[in-house]
């Protein structure tokens, strides 16, 4: 019987995360962005699937994806502390910098060897790295809003190094959450980030840049999404915008059953609403992510009590659990396994 993730991948959910991609003792898995199902009797690599011929029933991939865990029902109740902050090194960065902080602290301070990010290059298209040291950290600043698999660096990165730090959006926060607790304790903390909807490169790049906000994707110097639009900043100094509605149908699909806003199976999540202008909003939700931000607070500018603060997280939450929950609840009727919204605690 193929493992769980053939039907995640089936049904189109599968949130293209790498973490099956990581863990799979005999590599039966490869994923890229473009969902696609090939001959199970094929005994090939699979795009965004698995070789089910050669799976040899360790069932470790199903024990690790995030569909099949499914999500919580509170995702602010494991929310330790809230406040804002700004890293005292934030030149160039978006907003106040704080996850570039956090990374470039630990690793001064020795506590990490390596951290697993992405990048871009000169056309916008994001790179999947892994990290090593202060000044490698310069390269992943900013947000892309578009995905790659993240996790899937993991596998590479457990054969050489030991105390691993990874930043990703929710699915790959909870992907990297589940292989700490159930395959390897080398992730020793990790960073989530806000996210309502991530894209496919392709789209971004080829259709959402130039057919809707109508730039040339070389002149774009910044992206952010905030205060219900799409921003893009250029080169000469313009700024084009257009309401969030007109580029969320263009997201990738799983993104439209997710229901997890805040990265609520981070250690620290970190975004910018809920602070003001300049500052990221904070979340400390392990004892973990205590620990780890109390090493790299005195490299942090604090805000004890920003505004907006959780009310307007909390209203975001709600928009996107409103516009997601349906569409992933009906999916999980078809699944032979359960799942779904779950309303406890972690």
């Amino acid at each position: 019987m193929p493992p769980k993730i053939a039907e995640v991948i089936e049904h189109d959910v599968c949130a293209a995360c790498g973490a099956c991609e990581a863990v799979c003792p005999i590599g039966a898995v490869s994923v890229k962005k473009a969902a696609e199902i090939r001959d199970p009797n094929n005994l090939g690599l699979y795009e965004k699937g698995a070789g089910y011929q050669v799976c040899e029933g360790c069932l470790t991939c199903s024990r690790i994806c995030p569909v099949v865990d499914g999500f919580i029902g509170d995702e602010l109740s494991n929310v330790r502390k809230f406040f804002g902050a700004k890293s005292k090194d934030n030149i160039g960065s978006q907003d106040g910098g704080v996850t570039s902080g956090i990374l470039k602290a630990l690793f001064k301070k020795g506590e990490i060897d390596c951290a697993v990010g992405i990048t871009r290059n000169e056309n916008w298209e994001p790179e999947v790295v892994l990290l090593t040291s202060a000044e490698d950290v310069e390269r992943t600043r900013g947000t892309k809003y578009t995905s790659d698999p993240v996790v899937a660096a993991l596998r590479e990165a457990f054969e050489k190094y030991d105390r691993i730090a990874v930043v990703g959006v929710p699915c790959q926060a909870h992907a990297a959450r589940l292989i700490r607790e159930n395959v390897n304790e080398k992730i020793v903390i990790i960073i989530g980030l806000l996210c309502m909807e991530s894209f496919h490169h392709e789209v971004m790049l080829h259709t959402i840049i130039p057919d809707v906000l109508k730039v040339n994707v070389q002149d774009i110097v910044k992206m952010e999404f905030t205060k219900g639009k799409f921003w893009v900043y250029t080169k000469d100094g313009e700024v084009h915008s257009v309401p969030i509605k007109d580029v969320a149908k263009y997201a990738r699909n799983p993104c439209h059953h997710c229901c997890d806003y805040t990265s609520v199976f981070a250690d620290i999540s970190v975004g910018s609403v809920g602070a003001p202008d300049g500052w990221n909003s904070v979340f400390i939700r392990t004892e973990t992510g205590e620990k780890y931000f109390d090493k790299v607070r005195d490299e942090m500018e604090i805000m004890e009590d920003p505004k907006p603060g959780l009310e307007l997280v909390g209203k975001l939450i709600d928009m996107k659990r409103k516009n997601n929950a349906e569409h992933f609840l009906e999916v999980c009727k078809e699944f032979s396994f359960e799942t779904g919204i779950r309303n406890e605690t972690i």
